[in-house]
């Protein structure tokens, strides 16, 4: 999968990766699905990939949310739905 794309506005674009890099800080404390998800991608990738990396998650997830009418869960997955 390829990272964000420069399409579509650049103002939200830029939210997603200032929340994304946000929350690559704060995920170094935690152990959460999504926390420890960031930390092994941080282990192998540089500090600005894996914020777009989030970014690029977060968008997807938000659009899933929207999509399928839900609300987050945190421990939701596709193996439990």
């Amino acid at each position: 999968m390829l990272g964000i794309s420069k399409r579509g506005n650049a103002y939200l674009r830029t939210l997603l990766i200032h929340g994304a890099r946000a929350t690559v800080q704060v995920a170094k404390g935690k152990a959460d699905p999504l926390s420890r998800w960031i930390n092994s991608l941080g282990e192998r990738r540089h500090t600005n990939v894996v914020a777009i990396a989030v970014a690029n998650k977060t968008a997807r997830m938000a659009w899933a949310l929207l999509h399928h009418e839900r609300e987050y869960d945190e421990n939701w997955s596709t193996a439990t739905a």
